[in-house]
């Protein structure tokens, strides 16, 4: 029985994975721990970095968790409304799952469209959607953070880098598109950091800058 991918489907991976990966989650961390408007605090993005400048990791652990496991949780559920399908109809519709997630988190209806900036659901999605990209994506991650002590470098690196991981693993066209979509808006939302790290002022990992 062959599967087909109807618009009905294509609809729900558009609608819900926009609307999963909309959920605030460092909003919703901070206010109800006690922390107050994340969108009031340091640069003002409700990401896992700025909730960490409110002085407590518990919180940015939870926004972190969040903001990568709605992206693979959209991943998931696609994934399962396409077992039965091939693996062509199951990478197509995960990768829409994922990259709407993904622009859900970016761009969230409900904050007047200004999300964060994409770093967490980029890998949450990536493990979900193919994990050994994301564990590669991941690994550039550390060592640049590791090497150049810049949290924003390190991102922008590991997402330039995704859609060559892909294509080298024999990852479907689908998923190498999602990497390359994911890529391209995580540089349009760091345009701030790339002029800091063009200038030589983007703070370092742990510097003063970093820590205010």
């Amino acid at each position: 029985m062959t599967f087909h991918l109807g618009p009905a489907l294509i609809g729900f991976a558009l609608v819900g994975g926009y609307l999963l990966g909309s959920i605030p989650f460092g909003l919703i961390a901070t206010k109800l721990g006690g922390a107050g408007d994340v969108r009031q605090i340091g640069s003002g993005n409700i990401g896992a970095t700025n909730v960490l400048r409110t002085g407590r990791k518990d919180l940015a652990l939870l926004t972190l968790l969040g903001d990568g496991g709605k992206g693979a949780l959209a991943v998931f559920i696609a994934w399962q409304l396409t077992r039965e399908a091939g693996p062509e109809a199951q990478a197509l519709l995960t990768s829409i799952a994922g990259g709407a997630a993904f622009l859900g988190h970016l761009f969230p209806v409900w904050l007047n469209f200004k999300g964060g900036k994409g770093v967490a659901t980029f890998f949450g999605t990536l493990l979900a959607a193919a994990w050994p990209v994301g564990v590669a994506a991941g690994a550039t991650w550390l060592v640049m953070a590791f090497v150049f002590r810049m949290s924003s470098l390190a991102a922008l690196t590991a997402a330039a880098l995704s859609g060559v991981y892909a294509w080298l693993f024999g990852r479907p066209d689908e998923i190498i598109l999602l990497c390359l979509f994911m890529a391209l808006l995580i540089y349009v939302r760091h345009t701030e950091n790339i002029r800091r790290l063009l200038k030589g002022e983007e703070p370092r990992i742990g510097g003063k800058k970093e820590a205010a």
